[in-house]
Formats: structure tokens, C-alpha cells, sequence
């Protein structure tokens, strides 16, 4: 066993400098994501006692992020990607002190704490999307993306029994606010440190290109679609639990601990598959993934009680870093398609992929606010988990025929450039062979 895990150390030594510095930067600030996607709705949640305020909360959230993505671009052009990336990492605080300094939990004060934090992840997301496809070649996204949902996942098991039992105890000496606002104070440390950790990479920013476009290859449609159809859950992976647990459950800790059972062996599982897993796989991985999802909102739809929700978290831990390891190589390979077919910045198609996961999010987020007001927030609650998970199976028709047209366009393009040598991908010889995909 300590043979293996000396040859996984050595592995990750002998990846680009850059690759690894990123996997560093993400892993340390993947300490406060449990706290800005778990316990600031669940904060919304407890001084509110309203669920479509947590929504609400989300949707101001989301639609901050293109916004960000947008200005993001312009100011590439003046600052580092290291700066803007930092940057979205310590506006994380920001919001979060905004939301505690708030006497009365009105819209207005929620939607500016949700702006503040929508910026954050728009910095955030831009800049990591960038640099991830940048420093990752189709050989080696499977490994990236495992080895960042292992980190991720273990952090899902200690991060959240702390937060949560630390908000009990803390909350039962003094009380429950003064408890988040230690928690933001700490959020602001772990970030500084990430930001550090950041600038010792020697990232490039994209060419100084045109990045607004409206009209791409069709294609680029068909993962428009897939994003729109990831969106559609997006909100409900961050926010449900918390709201499931404390409705039915009621305690921060009870949150933690329900985060963390299980975890570790979906951490196991992720790294083996972000390792072993071939760019082949990614369609068995996305559909095992989407399939896990429904079963969690059936089980919680049926259910809806203290167990249905233990049984919806367990699939749920399994089922969304099922996705997201397919998911981002699938649509990073057809940017590096598009981006030498059509020459173009990568940063466009970064930047006009939020269009469609802010579609998808606002169409989710929209249908849980419906049911809310017109039938119940229980029904709301129990039901449009469901919905969107049945109509988020419909992406494993999406992603098939993705990858089987990009089959199709990286044959043409490099049978096209024969007579010049094979395109250039991702600082390879060549773009990957049609097996890869």
C-alpha cells in the first residue's frame, strides 16, 4: 500500500509545474466551498425559515457569474489571470460578511450579498476553466479532474462535520451567528493562503483576441444544450441538501455528518476513476452519474423524510463528481475542436458556455419558485428535484452525439491539415486520436 501510494506522489511530481500549482490552489480553497455552498444557505435558511429565499439567494448567485465572465474578459486584457483569479477566491469573503452584517434577511440584502458572491465564482470559474484547459491535454483531464474530486471529496467529509458540529457548540455557548462569523473570518484566511499558493504558478493570460461572438458552428449548439441541461440541477447539488436538512432535520450538525457518510469511498472511487479511466469511459461515467441523480430525487421524492434525505446525500455524493469528472473534459475537447477549427480565443467559448448553464439554471431555479408559490414549498421541495432529474437524463443523448460528431470533425480537421502536420492541441503533436474520444 505505501509502495502505491509513493508511485501516485511520484506521478503527480512528474506532471508541468503549472498543472500542479493549479491542482495545489484549487485544493486549498476547496476548504471554504462547503462552507459558501452548504452553510450560507443553510444561514439563509435558519434566519429566514424560507426555502425560496434560499432560491432566490442562488438565482441572484448565477446570474452574477456570466456577468463576471463577461468583464472577466475585458479585464484580461489589463490584469494577470493570477490577480482576477485571486480575486474571485476573496470576494467569497466578501459576500459572506456581507450576508452576516445583515440585521433582517430582505431580498434586497440577499441579492446583494448573492451579486457579491456570483462575481466571486464569475473570477473564480473564468479563470479556472481557462487554466485548466490550458495547462491539460486530452491525455490527462481524466487524471486532473480525479485528483481534484479525491481532494474535493475528503474535504466533503471533514469540512462539514467541523462546520457543523462547530456551529452547535459555538451556537450553544454564545449563538449561532456569532459561529458563522468565526467561520467567515477563517474563509477569509483560507483564501489569502490559495491566493499565495496561486502566484506561484507562471500562468499566461489568453491572447489579447476577440472573445464576444454570436454565431458559432453547430456544434457548439449541441453543448449549449448540455450545459443548459447540467444547469437545470446545478442549483438543487448546492442548495437542496441544506434546505432537505434543515426542514427535516434541523441541525447544523446533523448537516456535517450527513455530508460526510460515505464520502471517503466516493473520494476512493473518484481517484481511481479520474486514474484508470480513459477518454472512452467519459460517456459510462456521465451516465452513471445521471442515473445515481435520479435515483437520489426519487428516493427523496417518495420518501421525504430523515431517511429519504441520508439516502438522497448518499447517491448525491456519488453522483455529482460522477459528473462533473465527465463532464469538463467532454467540454474542453470540443473547445479545442472549435477554437482551431474556427480560430478563435478559447476564452469565447469559455465565456458564452455560461449562456447556456445560466439558462439551464434560471429554467431550475424558476420551476422550483413556481411550485413554491402556486402548490407548496414542501411540494416544491419534494417534486422539482424529481423533474429536473428525469429531464437531466435526456443529457446522455446530448453528450453521446457530441462525442461521436467530434469523432467525426477531428478526423476531417486533421485529414484537412495532412499536408501541414496534424493540428496542435493542448502543447501535443496533435489533436487526439479519434479512439481518445
Amino acid at each position: 500500500m505505501l509502495k502505491n501510494l509513493k508511485a501516485e506522489i511520484r506521478h503527480f511530481a512528474e506532471q508541468p509545474h503549472d498543472f500542479r500549482i493549479l491542482v495545489l490552489t484549487n485544493m486549498i480553497y476547496a476548504l471554504v466551498l462547503p462552507v459558501i455552498d452548504i452553510f450560507v444557505a443553510a444561514y439563509v435558511m435558519r434566519n429566514s425559515n424560507d426555502p425560496t429565499k434560499v432560491v432566490i439567494y442562488q438565482l441572484t448567485i448565477y446570474t452574477g457569474i456570466p456577468l463576471t465572465f463577461l468583464i472577466n474578459g475585458f479585464l484580461l486584457n489589463r490584469f494577470s489571470i493570477k490577480t482576477l483569479y485571486s480575486a474571485g477566491m476573496m470576494l467569497s469573503g466578501v459576500s459572506m460578511m456581507v450576508m452576516m452584517s445583515l440585521t433582517t434577511l430582505d431580498l434586497t440584502g440577499i441579492a446583494v450579498a448573492g451579486m457579491i458572491m456570483g462575481m466571486s465564482f464569475g473570477f473564480y470559474w473564468a479563470n479556472r476553466d481557462y487554466l485548466a484547459l490550458s495547462n491539460t491535454n486530452d491525455h490527462n483531464r481524466n487524471y486532473y479532474y480525479g485528483l481534484e474530486t479525491f481532494f474535493y471529496t475528503i474535504i466533503a467529509v471533514v469540512i462539514p462535520i467541523c462546520i457543523g458540529w462547530f456551529i452547535e457548540l459555538v451556537g450553544n455557548k454564545q449563538s449561532v451567528n456569532v459561529a458563522y462569523r468565526i467561520i467567515t473570518a477563517i474563509v477569509f484566511v483560507v483564501t489569502i493562503a490559495a491566493s499565495v499558493v496561486c502566484f506561484r504558478g507562471n500562468f499566461s493570460n489568453p491572447k489579447q483576441q476577440r472573445f464576444i461572438f454570436f454565431k458559432f458552428d453547430p456544434y457548439w449548439s449541441k453543448l449549449l444544450l448540455l450545459a443548459a441541461l447540467k444547469g437545470l440541477a446545478q442549483g438543487y447539488l448546492v442548495t437542496a441538501p441544506a434546505m432537505l436538512i434543515m426542514l427535516l432535520l434541523g441541525k447544523e450538525g446533523a448537516l456535517g455528518t450527513a455530508q460526510s457518510v460515505g464520502a471517503i469511498i466516493a473520494a476512493i472511487l473518484m481517484y481511481i476513476i479520474g486514474r484508470m479511466a480513459k477518454p472512452a469511459h467519459r460517456l459510462y461515467i456521465f451516465a452513471a452519474g445521471l442515473v445515481f441523480f435520479a435515483i437520489a430525487a426519487i428516493f427523496n421524492g417518495a420518501l421525504f423524510n430523515a431517511t429519504g434525505v441520508i439516502i438522497f446525500m448518499m447517491f448525491l455524493l456519488l453522483a455529482k463528481p460522477l459528473l462533473d469528472l465527465a463532464y469538463f473534459p467532454i467540454q474542453f475537447n470540443v473547445i479545442d475542436i472549435l477554437s482551431k477549427k474556427e480560430r478563435r480565443n478559447e476564452f469565447a467559448y469559455i465565456l458564452n458556455h455560461e449562456v447556456g448553464l445560466y439558462a439551464g439554471r434560471f429554467l431550475g431555479a424558476a420551476t422550483f419558485i413556481f411550485l413554491a408559490y402556486y402548490f407548496s414549498r414542501e411540494a416544491a421541495l419534494r417534486y422539482a428535484i424529481v423533474i429536473i432529474a428525469l429531464l437531466q437524463l435526456l443529457s446522455l443523448i446530448v453528450a453521446r452525439s457530441i462525442i461521436r460528431q467530434g469523432k467525426e470533425m477531428i478526423t476531417e480537421l486533421n485529414e484537412k491539415n495532412s499536408q501541414h502536420g496534424k493540428i496542435e492541441t493542448d502543447s501535443h503533436p496533435a489533436m487526439p486520436g479519434v479512439d481518445s474520444l
